[in-house]
């Protein structure tokens, strides 16, 4: 659709108008040089033969500086979405090779990046952050809807990064922390750990009971398989990889904050908390569109300039009365 970004402007097309039609005032006196007059009258033929072409290059100088503009269809941005924080326990224990990924047995931390990066580009409309921790809770990336940034920079961390212990406590209290810069938000937390609370200054259960108060629901995942065999000496032997994880405590976490615990022994378990955040009740946001739009006022500056190209050459001219009188 064709539109003008200023089409107040227009009101300044009859301008010459007014110019040509105020009164004139005669001044006595004025010094007369030979062949001024001639040149005037000259000039005064000129212009009744060109009142098109003046009026024309200034109605184009006009539109152009209206801005013409193309508007293009419609289109509506994301009104809904979620804001959801995902911490990912960077320590040594993610290390156990236990879980199978594309039938090869591979490392914990490496079923993690590939499921929850694939989850947090499906976002569309979700505001994700990403919280690394071990030792210390660290942010990554706050809370945005760049989500192929943040499913990178989970794919670019590394074991250890951080620590080798787990500070769930301290990762969930960074959370709410930065969901209290938020005025409207559902504040969802999602927390990936394969071990128990051993480093941090804030106790995990503390930090839920804050984080219930503050509205902040927690989802927590249990990563570990349960069984795992491996070569000894005397033979396989079968052990429980994940003796380690305080299912307990996960559990008490999500309950209190009214969320839900996940346990997650395969890719395809822990997909499962992709079913149940969907089921969240969205934000309600003010609803957004926008319509690409191409300037256009290049086309009548450019015909003006043209226009004024051709009127300065016939100005120049001389006109058939003119030339025989000079004769």
């Amino acid at each position: 659709m064709l539109s003008l970004a200023w089409p107040w402007l227009l009101l300044l097309l009859p301008l010459p108008l007014l110019i040509r039609f105020r009164p004139q005032k005669v001044v006595g006196g004025q010094l007369q040089m030979p062949g001024i007059r001639q040149y005037a009258i000259a000039e005064m033929h000129n212009q009744k033969r060109r009142p098109w072409m003046i009026w024309l290059l200034w109605s184009l100088l006009v539109l152009a500086v209206a801005r013409p503009q193309w508007l293009g269809d419609p289109i509506e941005l994301p009104t809904q979405g979620r804001d959801l924080m995902v911490a990912v326990d960077l320590s040594g224990s993610m290390q156990i090779e236990d879980m199978v990924l594309n039938g090869k047995t591979v490392d914990r931390f490496s079923v993690i990046q590939k499921v929850v990066s694939d989850f947090i580009e499906r976002r569309a409309g979700d505001r994700i952050g990403l919280i690394l921790f071990a030792d210390a809770a660290y942010l990554q990336a706050p809370l945005t809807q760049d989500r192929r940034s943040v499913a990178q920079y989970l794919k670019e961390a590394q074991i250890g990064l951080v620590g080798k212990q787990t500070a769930i406590g301290d990762a969930i209290a960074l959370a709410v922390k930065r969901f209290d810069n938020l005025d409207k938000s559902n504040r969802v937390l999602v927390l990936l750990t394969d071990g128990s609370n051993n480093a941090g200054s804030i106790d995990p259960d503390q930090a839920a009971a804050i984080a219930a108060k503050r509205n902040v629901t927690i989802y927590t995942i249990g990563v570990g398989a349960d069984v795992m065999e491996r070569r000894t000496l005397f033979g396989i032997e079968r052990v429980n990889p994940s003796a380690d994880l305080d299912e307990d405590q996960l559990k008490r976490i999500a309950d209190v904050t009214h969320g839900k615990y996940f346990r997650a022994r395969d890719p395809k378990e822990l997909q499962q908390i992709y079913q149940e955040i969907d089921r969240l009740q969205p934000i309600s946001r003010d609803p957004l569109t926008y319509r690409p739009q191409s300037e256009l006022f290049y086309w009548p500056l450019g015909l003006a300039l043209l226009l004024s190209l051709a009127l300065s050459l016939s100005m120049t001219l001389p006109t058939g009365k003119s030339a025989g009188r000079s004769q």
